[in-house]
């Protein structure tokens, strides 16, 4: 542990100037610490907000000023998502320097609980169901973190009761003092190897949610994860959930608390994939963990729609369903939706993370062919040549083309890329929007 308050009496280094770096500056500044701000690539965002401050923008320094900077500092904390091969991480071993994330500044500023999320997938889903049923149960909850509000802005909220943290295994790689009063791992598969120098280290990051939990907080993991659950040993007080056999599991058609109270059927859930009963029973016992009420869990598990561009529905027509499943984008996420469905069409692709695609074969018994598309659609051809027909799209609408004439009445067409958007695209939302575009205006047009 480290001494944080006595640290941000010297200055503290603020590398990259997003959302984040923006409101951990303004957090830092407001309450009378010096702040140095660093960008390699300054936006208009980022110079005023040097103007606003009053401060000087170093701007993409080389190691000998990075080593000057770091020289007189505290703390460094880094935008979320910089690359660890970032050289500024060397120099602050270098020279002594801690690195922090924005979690722990915050939990240094504010005592009212939060809860804490991480996991490879599900992460936005669950923070989504566990901020609505805290709010059934009478609470001021809000989200946070990996959102458009950094938890050192939520703070600023006096009328909070809980605060629901996204927490990306970028903020927490940093984390020294961050202590959630429940802190729930959903799962683990490889990725973000565009981050983080491998995936050890991506593990390690995940795992520091539970670093400093004491007996007082609550970790709650995933029993059907073998990683999750290797990371369980020497936390005082887990409790588990998933399908089988777990405190709050699936079993005889329900969904059942530890203390064997059922919450809903699965019946009633408006979908039932074994990652959305496996979201559910993590949120509810997240939720349940600080204050929930069941019967506000039980609200929110009965009217939940889903998110977009997370396997939703966009379209159907002549025996052929159309899913958006833009929100996948590493192979892991691409298997679990399709084997949700008995034949597919797949349309997968896109930038690459760093990742073995290979992967993605272990689902072709559920593939009747696969689009390729994007800068990894010849990754994407390898991997399923000679397994199951592949063609390769150039546009989106070019891949919805392929995948109509591909498709037999009783398939899915599903979007599932495995791959981030930005070859293409600015978002997965914006690439999740183009295909219901796309397939809206193939569905218009008589086959």
């Amino acid at each position: 542990m480290i001494d944080l308050p006595a640290l941000l009496a010297r200055p503290t280094v603020v590398v990259g100037l997003g959302i984040t770096g923006r409101a951990v500056a303004r957090a830092l500044a407001r309450r009378g610490h010096e702040v140095v701000l660093v960008d390699d690539r300054p936006g208009d965002e980022a110079a005023a907000l040097a103007g606003e401050l009053g401060l000087a923008l170093e701007v993409a320094p080389d190691r000998a000023r990075l080593e000057a900077l770091l020289g007189g500092a505290g703390v460094l904390v880094p935008a979320p998502g910089l690359p660890e091969s970032h050289p500024v991480f060397d120099v602050a071993d270098a020279v002594g320097v801690p690195v922090v994330s924005e979690l722990d500044l915050a939990t240094l500023w504010d005592r009212r609980p939060c809860v804490a999320i991480t996991g490879t997938d599900g992460k936005t889903t669950v923070v989504t169901l566990v901020v609505s049923m805290l709010r059934e149960s009478g609470l001021d909850a809000v989200d946070a973190g990996n959102t458009e509000v950094p938890l050192v802005a939520a703070i600023d909220d006096p009328d909070v009761d809980v605060f629901v943290v996204e927490a990306s295994s970028f903020r927490l790689a940093a984390v020294r003092a961050f202590r959630p009063r429940v802190g729930t791992w959903l799962n683990w598969a490889p990725d973000h190897l565009d981050v983080h120098r491998d995936l050890a280290g991506y593990e390690a990051a995940k795992a520091r949610l539970w670093s400093t939990l004491t007996a007082d907080e609550l970790a709650v993991a995933n029993a059907d994860d073998p990683v999750v659950m290797a990371h369980t040993d020497g936390v005082p007080n887990v409790e588990t959930f998933g399908l089988a056999k777990a405190d709050w599991r699936l079993l005889e058609g329900y969904l059942w608390t530890p203390d064997g109270t059922k919450l809903v059927a699965v019946g009633e859930l408006y979908r039932a994939f074994p990652h959305d009963i496996a979201n559910a029973l993590a949120a509810a016992a997240t939720a349940f963990g600080v204050g929930a009420t069941l019967r506000g869990i039980r609200e929110t598990l009965r009217n939940f729609r889903g998110l977009p561009h997370r396997v939703a529905l966009v379209g159907e027509a002549g025996g052929v369903s159309w899913y958006d499943d833009s929100k996948a984008t590493a192979p892991h996420a691409t298997l679990a939706a399709v084997r949700g469905f008995d034949s597919v069409v797949l349309i997968a692709g896109g930038r690459n993370k760093g990742l073995d695609l290979h992967e993605l074969a272990e689902g072709a018994d559920h593939l009747r062919a696969v689009v390729a598309i994007g800068d990894a659609a010849a990754e994407v051809e390898s991997v399923f040549a000679g397994v199951v027909p592949v063609r390769t799209a150039t546009s989106m609408d070019e891949a919805v083309a392929a995948a109509r004439g591909l498709a037999r009445p009783g398939d899915t067409v599903l979007l599932s890329p495995g791959c981030a958007s930005f070859d293409w695209y600015r978002s997965y939302g914006e690439r999740g929007d183009d295909f219901a575009r796309a397939v809206n205006d193939v569905l218009r047009t008589p086959a």
